[in-house]
């Protein structure tokens, strides 16, 4: 007899009582902020709706919000929290519109979303955290960097008075320093691991055979990576006589890290050494060459030949160096030649094999399989497949096959094709080498069709590791091993959840593959080593009592910017006493890092579809933000100097931000560089302001606002694309384009004279008997006016 949970905020006979997670449920009401790290199959979202029941009954007027990293997974949420929870219920993803994203918060009291999209909310004031008495981080190990997560931790400790927030994993990382990162990031107190060793989860959890399946290979592949071995040697050796790196014997992380130096060096030289630009040229070639090697030995022929062709596409002098390396040249021919005689990489034979076999395919099936194929011109070749499948799919397995690559995932749904393995294709949405990525509706109803057992095998790449609801996989297939402990444990985390579990990886003897099986070990069992309750004490958490946290974090630096807050406090009580400035910000910087930096520095920011400039902090101060990167691209690109012009062109003190610290590190000439910074400062009288990061852009930008807003609160003209859509707005338009009137005198401008034509027609004295019109802006005025238009000729 199963028993059930009684909850008021519960449906009856939903929530099957599991004592551990009851437990883990209490623990998180009674501790705080906790992370709880467990197996995929172990119920985590479970603890969250238990968590949430409870906090609904004690704030009984407050919203729960549910944060997972893609819609798919929101929107399974959604379909959980719904089916045990009786409260509204609903869904926020960049999907639904823009105006009915506010509604549905205030109309419900779960809210599932995903966090970009809560972020561009909250940036643009549609709704608060205020009245969220809990927060669920799924897929908790995300909230490092820039990611989403970490900033509506900060917002939601920084704004609300009882905040709770609960993060749910199955694998925060190896690196301990990174789960220090998470935990910090997300103000956790309290870590709490299961495992299914533990004696209250045993009875729940089913365990997962994992077989380590080798295979060797051919000699037409061995051939290939030979000469791209003798391809890459002397690269390698140049590089470590050149002092870029230590040994020959280095991977594609010291390589990178070589590119790093070598860039460094050239950024902090006044006149780098052609050398570095040579080491440069070097470590791009052997990139390039670890990469073709990597194809070759983890995926295979098919793949690689579609690198190799993008690769002749390249018009730079790395490409053009390696097609003219005769060692490179004959791997491209050989590889060529295998494509053109139809070899592949063994690994495509084996798995084969094992999807026959586990599914129990025979020659007879195959015969009627090809007989189905002879009269598709009668019945939908699909329709046959799946009447086939209905009928049969209480006895067939069910299958994930997970590959890198998307070339990789066509050649082997092409091969199951052939031997009539019924199998389906499972992708991104993104576009790749000019093939649609899959839309969101394809992508359910891929999944819906497979978890009917309309197909028995999903091939897919990476993006079906996290977020998709397959609770009855019998067997997990990995084309390649991946070094990640983290996408291995949610790789392995779609089996198992029924019955016994079964993974089977497939890896290339003396290749990288190798090398990634033992790193993925490594990683993660040093992540267990490192979330054992022995070990916990090595990661130091902040504890605080509710509801007194925004006091403690305000005595407490705990971020940078807290840091930069305490360190202009006093400056800001002078200039500005208890106002808070205002940055007008263009539309396509929502997404930035600058953007969260303003908005936890309390500064009010204002989205605007601008046509110049990217922050605009008064009449005059207009701002340009630009990465080293996109500084160069602009200068390659040419848009450079047109921004700068239209800069000039609108404002009296256009301001370029210029951020980052690798500004010399391409293959831009510095000569070119520097140029082009002297014409921007002194052609185009644009101050240039270096800044280290987006949190250092975002002060300057605050502190800029403070300086120009400081005496009184000032309404700022922003110029759009798109035209007034009635007639006051057009003849504030067009007062506010004469000279020092904004939006404030503009309207005095036209309540005084009722018409722009009674303005154009006023004297010098009638101007100013307007409030705020003075002697200078009247003359200025007067002088747009009355001068004479001069044609300028053109040569």
């Amino acid at each position: 007899m199963v028993n059930y949970i009684k909850h008021p905020r519960i449906k009856e006979n939903t929530a099957e009582k599991r004592l551990y997670q009851q437990v883990l449920a209490a623990n998180v009401l009674k501790k705080g902020n906790t992370m709880i790290v467990a197996p995929t199959a172990l119920g985590k979202t479970l603890i969250a709706i238990l968590v949430a029941a409870e906090r609904l009954k004690q704030m009984k007027d407050s919203k729960i919000l549910i944060l997972a990293p893609s819609k798919p997974l929101t929107l399974q949420h959604e379909e959980s929290f719904r089916h045990f929870l009786n409260v509204p219920i609903s869904s926020i993803t960049g999907t639904v519109k823009v105006e009915d994203r506010k509604i549905i918060w205030e109309e419900s009291q779960v809210i599932c979303a995903t966090p970009q999209t809560v972020e561009s909310d909250l940036l643009n004031k549609r709704y608060s955290l205020e009245n969220i008495s809990l927060i669920v981080f799924d897929e908790a190990h995300h909230a490092t960097g820039s990611y989403s997560y970490v900033y509506l931790a900060g917002r939601y400790i920084q704004e609300n008075k009882s905040p709770l927030i609960l993060g749910l994993t199955a694998s925060p990382g190896f690196e301990k320093e990174k789960i220090q990162t998470v935990c910090e990031n997300l103000f956790i107190e309290d870590i709490v691991i299961k495992t299914e060793e533990d004696s209250d989860v045993k009875p729940y959890f089913n365990p997962i055979e994992i077989d380590w399946i080798k295979v060797k290979m051919s000699k037409e592949l061995e051939k290939i990576k030979e000469s791209l071995d003798k391809s890459l040697k002397p690269r390698l050796k140049g590089l470590k006589s050149m002092n870029v790196i230590k040994s020959i014997s280095v991977g594609k992380k010291e390589i990178l890290n070589a590119r790093t130096v070598v860039q460094r060096r050239i950024a902090h030289s006044s006149n780098p050494p052609k050398e570095c630009f040579n080491a440069i040229s070097i470590i791009t070639s052997v990139i390039n060459i670890q990469h073709a090697l990597e194809l070759l030995e983890t995926q295979g022929i098919h793949t690689l030949v579609k690198y190799l062709n993008s690769l002749k596409q390249k018009n730079t002098k790395a490409a053009k160096g390696l097609l003219a390396d005769t060692n490179f040249s004959k791997a491209v021919s050989l590889t060529e030649r295998a494509y053109r005689n139809g070899f592949e990489h063994p690994k495509l034979r084996v798995l084969i094999e094992i999807l026959k076999e586990e599914l129990n395919i025979t020659d007879d099936k195959q015969l009627k399989f090809n007989e189905n194929k002879i009269n598709k011109n009668e019945t939908n070749q699909n329709e046959i497949n799946k009447n086939e499948t209905k009928q049969n799919k209480a006895n067939k397995s069910r299958i994930i096959v997970f590959t890198q690559y998307r070339d990789t995932l066509e050649i082997i749904h092409e091969k199951c094709q052939k031997e009539k393995i019924n199998s389906v294709e499972f992708f991104g949405q993104a576009a790749k080498n000019g093939k649609k990525g899959l839309k969101q509706k394809e992508q359910k109803e891929i999944i819906k069709d497979f978890k009917n057992g309309i197909y028995d095998v999903l091939i897919s790449t990476s993006v079906a590791e996290e977020g998709i609801d397959i609770p009855s996989v019998d067997l997990v297939i990995l084309y390649e091993p991946v070094p990640s402990e983290v996408r291995m444990i949610q790789r392995r985390g779609r089996t198992g959840r029924k019955a016994l579990g079964k993974m089977k990886v497939l890896v290339t003897e003396k290749t990288r593959d190798e090398a990634y099986y033992y790193s993925s070990r490594y990683r993660e069992n040093k992540m267990k080593d490192y979330l054992s309750k022995e070990d916990l004490d090595g990661i130091k958490l902040k504890p605080f009592e509710n509801p007194e946290i925004k006091k403690d974090y305000e005595k407490k630096p705990n971020t940078i910017y807290d840091k930069i807050n305490q360190e202009l406090e006093e400056n800001d009580k002078l200039d500005l006493k208890e106002q808070r400035v205002v940055v007008y910000a263009d539309s396509r910087e929502s997404s930035s890092k600058v953007l969260k930096s303003l908005d936890y520095l309390k500064v009010n920011i204002i989205i605007k579809s601008m046509t110049v400039a990217d922050y605009q902090v008064s009449q005059d101060v207009a701002i340009e933000r630009k990465t080293t990167k996109d500084f160069i691209d602009s200068i390659i690109d040419k848009r450079l100097f047109k921004q700068a012009k239209r800069m000039k062109e609108e404002f009296k003190k256009p301001i370029m931000i210029l951020e980052g610290d690798d500004l010399y590190g391409g293959f831009l000439s510095p000569e070119a560089i520097r140029g082009s910074i002297a014409s921007i400062s002194l052609d185009y009288g644009i101050s240039i302001i270096p800044s280290r990061n987006p949190e250092d852009t975002a002060a300057l930008i605050r502190r800029m606002a403070i300086r120009e807003q400081k005496n009184e609160k000032v309404e700022i003209s922003i110029r759009t694309e798109k035209k007034p859509l009635n007639t006051i707005d057009q003849q504030h338009y067009i007062v506010e384009s004469l000279p020092g009137i904004g939006p404030v005198n503009a309207k005095k401008l036209l309540e005084s004279f009722s018409s722009i034509k009674n303005i154009i027609n006023a004297d010098k004295s009638q101007l100013m008997e307007v409030d705020g019109i003075g002697d200078k802006m009247a003359d200025n005025i007067i002088n747009v006016v009355e001068s004479e238009y001069k044609k300028i000729n053109r040569k």
